[in-house]
């Protein structure tokens, strides 16, 4: 056979929560099947499939990697406070910990009803024009992040509002379907009105897993599938996000967030920290807060910077390392019949299956892993319907990054629910699909044309990353 009983014994390894490391074994899959490479797959479809180490991480990383994952998962605290290592938390905030958007390492939660505090849901805001990187320009009173949550007596930013309207359509076999969408909102202002050409997008916390992969892909294999005038004519173009990079002190290629606007896991980490948790890092050492909030100014803080370098590189390490699941069903018929009819869409155009990553990664076992991420971390039009308007250094408001597909199969397992797009909006997969517009809209047609029998494995192949 050509998959041993060494699968079966890696899944009951993993229930008794150990890790299969050991090259030789995983030699045994098929390429695809180790969707995080030989050094960073691991074979579990439990609720703890996001929470593993990278098997090929080595002892020297290891105990950085679990420093890490406690600065990831602890509560911060308010300023003074005898954990010094953890005070400093908002004065405003979205979210008291990391895991408190990223559940289990995964994806959070969208608002589903007005003045509920969703898990991992947040609102960017800014105003027509450019800072002097050419990122977005904040909002003068509530800057660019809206802050639901606060510490203490401090009054909150607002109170987020939803509301849904329904779309109802028809695939081309009579099937009718249903799509939600969102709008929100903000009320209950505490610190004054906002301009009158604000412009929100809300977005969601996404799954952790494999971001160090992503990161190690070489900037070239990136730039390399671009093609900004649509040569091929396939109404498919695809364009790098060209973002500033706080540390290096130049523009460079993005590759985190929904639009791309990180340019490493390091930014990524330290924006989260003072955006979502007011934490002030060597990269980001102011608060969170404007001067138009002057309230919050002379309130007591964790230092000028309240995680250190040394642990805030021992986050980046956790980040970086979180291993991707393994593919599963790769040999049931549905699922291979699945996966040629992601081609015959062009959702492969987009969603690019393979990369071998690059020899630069300074955690090197990152480097040489070949992967299997289903993006092309380029960013597309996706159409009016799923626009916000909002433009984000190169990304314009209807353009977002191809998201990720590895780990898609599983949300539903570690997280509870399978909501999906940017803002949550899709119920599951087949409505993330039908939400599909701009570039993709001819797969999206494509797909409505399908019989119901080619859906579902279409369908069944995705949910097997």
């Amino acid at each position: 056979m050509r998959r041993k009983h060494i699968y079966r014994l890696a899944l009951l390894f993993v229930g008794l929560g150990l890790v299969v490391s050991c090259r030789k074994d995983l030699e045994d899959y098929e390429e695809e099947e180790l969707s995080g490479g030989l050094n960073g797959t691991v074979f579990d479809n439990s609720k703890t499939a996001f929470l593993h180490q990278m098997p090929g991480m080595g002892a020297d990383v290891e105990l950085k990697f679990f420093v890490g994952n406690s600065f990831f998962n602890q509560n911060w605290v308010s300023a003074p406070a005898s954990t010094g290592a953890r005070d400093g938390l908002g004065p405003l905030l979205n979210a008291r910990s990391c895991s408190a958007c990223h559940f289990k390492d995964g994806r959070g939660e969208p608002f589903l009803e007005s003045g509920d505090n969703a898990n991992g849901f947040l609102i960017r805001l800014s105003i027509p024009g450019e800072d002097e990187h050419g990122g977005p320009l904040a909002e003068p009173t509530y800057g660019g992040q809206f802050n639901d949550l606060a510490i203490n007596e401090i009054l909150d930013e607002g109170d987020i509002i939803v509301t849904f309207e329904y779309i109802n359509g028809t695939y081309d076999d009579g099937e009718p379907y249903q799509l939600r969408k969102p709008v929100y909102s903000v009320a209950n202002l505490n610190y004054g009105e906002m301009a009158s050409d604000v412009l929100m997008s809300p977005r969601i916390g996404q799954q952790m897993i494999g971001l160090g992969l992503l990161e190690a892909i070489s900037d070239a294999d990136i730039i390399a599938q671009m093609d900004l005038l649509d040569a091929d004519g396939d109404g498919i173009s695809g364009k790098p996000n060209i973002v500033w990079d706080e540390e290096k002190g130049y523009n460079r290629l993005g590759r985190f967030g929904w639009k791309a606007n990180q340019p490493s896991l390091k930014q990524q980490v330290a924006g989260a920290l003072k955006g979502d948790l007011g934490i002030r890092t060597f990269l980001f050492n102011s608060e969170n807060h404007t001067d138009n909030q002057p309230d919050l100014h002379d309130l007591p803080d964790g230092g000028e910077v309240e995680i250190d370098d040394d642990d805030l590189h021992k986050m980046v390490i956790y980040s970086s390392s979180l291993a991707v699941p393994a593919r599963r069903d790769i040999d049931k018929e549905s699922v291979k019949n699945g996966k040629e009819l992601f081609t015959d869409l062009d959702c492969i155009k987009c969603h690019t299956a393979r990369y071998r990553t690059g020899m630069t990664h300074e955690l090197g076992y990152l480097n040489n892993q070949v992967i299997f991420p289903y993006s092309d971390l380029l960013l597309h039009d996706m159409g009016p319907e799923l626009a916000d308007g909002r433009p984000d250094y190169e990304a314009d408001g209807q353009e977002w990054r191809t998201q990720p597909l590895w780990g898609i199969g599983l949300i539903q397992t570690v997280n509870g629910h399978t909501y999906l797009l940017h803002d949550g909006r899709a119920r599951n997969i087949e409505e993330a699909i039908l939400w599909h517009g701009g570039e993709a809209e001819s797969s999206k047609n494509k797909f409505k044309a399908l019989s119901k029998k080619e859906r579902q494995d279409l369908l069944e192949f995705i949910n097997s990353l």
